[in-house]
């Protein structure tokens, strides 16, 4: 960078609007200004976006300097050093988006992408019934008889035949028939109890 005095006098004459003073002060300061943000902001693009908002801040601020006061590399700095941070406490209360806008050809509007995107995979409200509906399935099972549970279990999750079931219970199958016939009585009692208490 330039000499204090040289930095010093190219700011009173930036103060005065003195565009080819600023353009100059620009030349022998954005680099050492670059380095000090880019120290804070690790991501080029964004340090190269606030050395920009700084030498905004530069040419509205300039009256404001006063080298009584402070150095004008200093001042330069204390500036850049603030931008900097700035530009941190901003991207750390954002979230990272991405439009879902999208121009459509020459004769079409905008349109959202979103409405689009085919989406299968349940909601929340869809996943929250579903977790309801198997807590209380859960439990209208644990009300039933333990032969009740078991001839459901292998009739319904296995896929067993009826048959099949007495066979694997090795119990008469009028009897597995009644437990499962009981059981799904048992079990359409207790649900439509709940799903009334949840409504």
């Amino acid at each position: 960078m330039r000499q204090t005095a040289d930095l010093a006098a190219l700011l009173g004459r930036v103060a005065l609007g003195d565009r080819v003073a600023f353009d100059t002060l620009y030349r022998a300061s954005s680099s050492h200004l670059l380095g000090v943000i880019l120290r804070i902001q690790h991501d080029r693009a964004q340090a190269e976006d606030v050395l920009q908002e700084v030498y905004i801040n530069v040419w509205r601020a300039a009256q404001s300097y006063n080298a009584a006061l402070a150095n004008p590399t200093t001042w330069l700095v204390s500036i850049a050093r603030n931008r900097a941070i700035d530009s941190l406490r901003r991207k750390a209360s954002s979230p990272d988006t991405v439009s879902s806008i999208a121009r459509g050809s020459d004769d079409e509007d905008e349109h959202d992408l979103l409405e689009r995107m085919a989406d299968d995979s349940p909601g929340p409200l869809e996943q929250l019934e579903a977790a309801t509906r198997a807590r209380s399935l859960e439990r209208c099972m644990d009300q039933l008889s333990a032969d009740q549970r078991g001839s459901l279990a292998l009739a319904y999750y296995q896929g067993l035949s009826h048959s099949e079931v007495a066979d694997q219970m090795g119990q008469p199958l009028g009897t597995v028939k009644s437990w499962v016939r009981r059981g799904m009585q048992s079990l359409k009692t207790c649900l439509e109890r709940a799903a009334e208490a949840l409504n």
